[in-house]
């Protein structure tokens, strides 16, 4: 009995003990009946004879009040496996102006001055002077086993020789079957069978905050695997109308082009971009939606070309002095700042201070959700605009256009000549109220096309025609009738931004 009294002191002081750590709560009762128990079982245990003890099953743990069981960080393994010999090293050969290199042509004081639309490989130039050889590299990844790969345009721009590289170490000279600089997608073809691919999935299901993992050839080393979150979606970027898909996956120059994975092992898109200040990852990065580059793949891979569509406006964010101006309940919506005459908008019915808050049942919150799906539109797609119109929703209906198309005009703005054989070659339009009032000009004509003896002279499409020879014009019937007048040549004051020039156009 001597032990028994030990078992069951024992379980007595493990029931207070843990009660006192809060793993046993409840009444005292039920404390005391937990007691008893404890002190039965181990008294039993004590009389029956010994038996193979059973195996121990883990206890769960504790639930602790307030918080979610932790989930499980995603194990990247498995895609890798699966995924990773699809993924190619793509190395090119080409020609390049020292010019056309580096970035793109930011002002120094714009805030994206440093971002850097190409980050593949950095390309070594051979010799020296204009028309140098240079060398690059990028990555890709197969969409078909008949060897159909995707990139970025910008891996294979100006190249005269593109080889691919797959992980198991064999090469291939790849055809450029198409590029498109606007998506900054291209698609490869090289001469192989049976080639392992990869699935696709879409960026519909995708949510901000997901993990997302990138495979590529940062700085030249193949089959590098980074993984991330998505920190944002329809992020459209300067000089771009791509809905970028922002995530904190490091990729470095080299990576350009490879896929970016969801936890499903589904290419959601491609690394395309980076923001950074020193040329190489600071924490930001930008893929092109898989659902866009599929469908500019499909249209090259059909006619080797691709057609965009517009609607022909010219918009902006509304900010909350426009909301407020507006009457808006939140500063939501594509601002219409100028309608392109002859355009879809135009024969639509838009005008400019409308605001477009959907198409198609889509909400636009900024200006570039609108550009962004436009972009990727096809020519000739019939569009559902509702448009915040003087305190009031609007329905308007249009047929996109293909973005080639020259803007229509009409006949009675087009100054390319006169009666007087004099040709000056300008298409102008009044400016809209709201033009005014933004730019604080109160008379003049937008210069929308300029041709012939006006684009020779340096007179460009958006600059301002406040006077001809002197005189303030606010029709085209008054340049007209100036221009008339005039033998050799006439001069224009512009206004171009906040400058205001004179230009003198021959006209003889």
């Amino acid at each position: 009995m001597q032990n028994e009294g030990a078992t069951a002191i024992t379980a007595k002081r493990l029931t207070l003990a843990l009660c006192a750590a809060g793993v046993i709560g409840g009444a005292v009762g039920a404390v005391a009946v937990n007691h008893n128990n404890a002190v039965a079982a181990a008294e039993a245990a004590a009389r029956a004879p010994a038996a193979a003890a059973p195996a121990p099953v883990p206890a769960a743990p504790a639930p602790v009040a307030g918080n979610s069981p932790a989930a499980a960080l995603p194990d990247f393994t498995q895609i890798v496996s699966h995924n990773g010999a699809a993924v190619v090293n793509i190395r090119v050969v080409g020609t390049t102006k020292v010019s056309q290199r580096q970035m793109p042509q930011f002002d120094e004081d714009d805030p994206f001055f440093e971002f850097f639309r190409r980050f593949q490989q950095p390309q070594q130039p051979r010799g020296g002077g204009r028309g140098e050889v240079v060398y690059g590299a990028g990555s890709g990844f197969i969409v078909s086993p008949d060897g159909v790969i995707l990139t970025n345009a910008h891996v294979v721009r100006d190249a005269s020789e593109v080889t691919v590289k797959l992980k198991d170490r064999r090469e291939y000279r790849a055809k450029v079957l198409g590029s498109d600089p606007k998506t900054d997608v291209a698609v490869l073809k090289i001469d192989a069978k049976n080639l392992p691919v990869v699935p696709l999935g879409n960026t519909r299901n995708l949510q901000v905050g997901e993990w997302v993992l990138a495979i590529g050839s940062p700085y030249g080393l193949e089959s590098t695997v980074t993984a991330g979150v998505v920190s944002a979606k329809g992020r459209t970027l300067p000089n771009d109308s791509v809905p970028f898909i922002q995530t904190d996956v490091a990729v470095n120059p080299g990576n350009s082009g490879g896929p970016l994975f969801n936890t499903r092992g589904e290419v959601v898109g491609i690394n395309s971009q980076i923001y950074s200040q020193t040329g190489g990852y600071q924490g930001l990065s930008f893929a092109i939606p898989i659902d866009v580059a599929v469908r500019i793949k499909d249209q090259i891979v059909a006619t080797g070309k691709v057609q965009h569509a517009k609607l022909g406006v010219g918009v902006q964010d509304v900010n909350q002095g426009f909301a407020d101006s507006f009457k808006l309940d939140s500063p939501d919506g594509a601002l219409v700042a100028t309608v392109e005459r002859g355009s879809p908008a135009d024969k639509a019915g838009l005008k400019s201070g409308d605001i477009i808050r959907k198409l198609n049942g889509q909400p636009i919150v900024a200006g570039g959700d609108l550009t962004g799906i436009v972009s990727i539109a096809k020519p000739g797609e019939k569009v559902a605009l509702e448009v915040w119109r003087e305190g009031k929703i609007v329905q308007l209906n249009a047929t996109l256009a293909n973005a080639n198309d020259k803007p229509d005009v009409a006949d009675g703005d087009n100054l390319a000549s006169n009666n007087s054989g004099a040709k000056l070659g300008l298409a102008l339009r009044p400016l809209e109220p709201l033009e005014r009032r933004q730019s604080g000009i109160m008379a003049g004509l937008v210069i929308e096309d300029a041709g012939g003896a006006a684009e020779a002279a340096g007179v460009q499409p958006g600059d301002v025609l406040l006077s001809v020879n002197g005189k303030p014009v606010n029709s085209v019937a008054q340049v007209r009738d100036v221009v008339s007048k005039s033998t050799k040549s006439v001069a224009l004051l512009i206004q171009r931004g906040d400058d205001k020039i004179f230009i003198p156009v021959r006209i003889g």
